[in-house]
């Protein structure tokens, strides 16, 4: 199964249409949306093209072929509008051999680590920033933002194929 992964979308009507665009393209069976999907946060800028119901819009037509884990930015009135759970503060899944704890990386993160076994992966969005790094006894991935990259990174989103982790710029 192919899984693509994105995160902090935060309204951008933009570049989530671009993200759906690759989606498709990738052929992914399931999208999996780490958090911070409607609302840009008071730390961001107003991301490109901010329209957060043109967000709604294009995320409900596929709403069963999302999985998501709430982001700091995403509230109970966010769930009101959207048709998938977005509430749920993380999620274990087990894909092509692996085992990985996927959050927003608010609340766990590597300074605050879940229960993680030897080899999981601890999968998170929120720092806006792309990484893959060996941590020792776990490794931590980041897909990065679909909106609002910082430190020079790119729009950018992930392709879990086959084991591996493939990043993609949109």
């Amino acid at each position: 199964m192919k899984l693509f992964i994105a995160s902090d979308i935060h309204g951008s009507a933009l570049w989530c249409r671009k993200m759906l665009a690759a989606f498709e393209q990738s052929g992914a069976e399931k999208l999996l949306i780490l958090g911070d999907i409607l609302y840009h946060g008071p730390r961001n800028d107003l991301p490109d093209e901010y329209d957060p119901k043109a967000v709604i819009s294009l995320l409900n037509p596929i709403k069963n072929r999302i999985l998501c884990v709430r982001g700091n930015c995403d509230t109970e009135v966010d769930q009101m509008v959207l048709d998938f759970p977005i509430l749920a503060e993380y999620a274990y899944i087990c894909i092509d051999g692996l085992r990985i704890f996927a959050t927003h990386g608010h609340k766990f993160n590597c300074e605050n680590l879940p229960p993680l076994s030897e080899g999981d992966i601890l999968l998170h969005g929120h720092t806006h920033i792309p990484v893959v790094k060996n941590c020792g006894s776990y490794t931590y991935i980041n897909p990065g933002s679909v909106s609002i990259p910082k430190e020079g990174s790119a729009h950018s989103c992930i392709l879990l194929e086959r084991g591996k982790f493939n990043f993609i710029e949109l």
